[in-house]
């Protein structure tokens, strides 16, 4: 089983520093963890740094792994080229650190994933034609046919409606079990942290605040002290915790 782990990571723009000596135990494969925190707290930042995107100080391990690509980034941004179709991008994806042969079994998995993800009706459909949820979905098989041990997914909710945000967290959470592929994912909604994450990382202010099962984490004091707000964490009538937000600390 893969594992990844962060030991005393750095990362900086120019003499900018966004972080430092961040520092993780295994995050091992079959789980998802959320990678949650303020805007520019440095969580692209340090998604590209362990994709190899950035230089920086520190070293980040990979264990286990039998992958040529075992680490996989989706950006924010994935941007959009009119010339290709969905279909076109995804194979052009799968091909990327090897040969230009495609062979039957990749059609069957590019078919596979669209059906997965439900955008199969959008196979044929130029990338520039597509509303930015359909091309963050497309840009999600994209990273999936890739076949990764370790995906990086940043934000890949943020332009998706509530039905599509729920689609897509319940099927990288069974997605990393079933797989045990390791899924770090940088989220904003908290209580989505907490109904799907199993692990949660919590980076504000340059270093990593807090580390261990997101349940353990996200507690009313950490909410005071890395969002600035009054919160309370308490249970649904099914039994689910929950972050109510009392209000914003002056």
């Amino acid at each position: 089983m893969v594992a990844l782990k962060l030991e005393a990571l750095g990362a900086h723009y120019g003499r900018n520093r966004i972080f430092t000596d961040i520092t993780t135990g295994d995050i091992v494969g079959g789980m998802l963890t959320a990678v949650i925190g303020p805007n520019a707290a440095g969580k692209s930042t340090l998604f590209k740094r362990i994709a190899g995107l950035l230089k920086g100080d520190g070293v980040v391990h990979v264990s286990g792994e039998e992958s040529l690509r075992p680490i996989c980034y989706m950006p924010q941004d994935t941007g959009a080229n009119a010339v290709l179709t969905v279909y076109e991008s995804v194979l052009l994806a799968s091909k990327q650190g090897s040969g230009w042969k495609v062979a039957d079994q990749e059609l069957v998995d590019i078919d596979r994933i669209l059906s997965s993800l439900r955008i199969t009706d959008l196979a044929f459909r130029d990338l520039g034609e597509l509303s930015g949820g359909q091309r963050q979905l497309v840009a999600i098989a994209q990273a999936l046919v890739r076949k990764p041990q370790i995906l990086l997914m940043d934000e890949p909710t943020s332009a998706l409606d509530l039905f599509r945000q729920i689609e897509v967290l319940q099927h990288m959470h069974q997605l990393a079990r079933q797989t045990d592929m390791a899924v770090l994912i940088a989220l904003h909604d908290l209580n989505h942290a907490m109904r799907y994450c199993d692990h949660s990382l919590v980076v504000a202010d340059g270093r990593l605040v807090a580390n261990g099962p997101t349940a353990d984490v996200i507690t009313p004091a950490l909410l005071r002290q890395v969002y600035r707000v009054d919160a309370r964490i308490e249970n649904c009538t099914q039994g689910r915790p929950l972050v109510i937000v009392d209000a914003a600390l002056a």
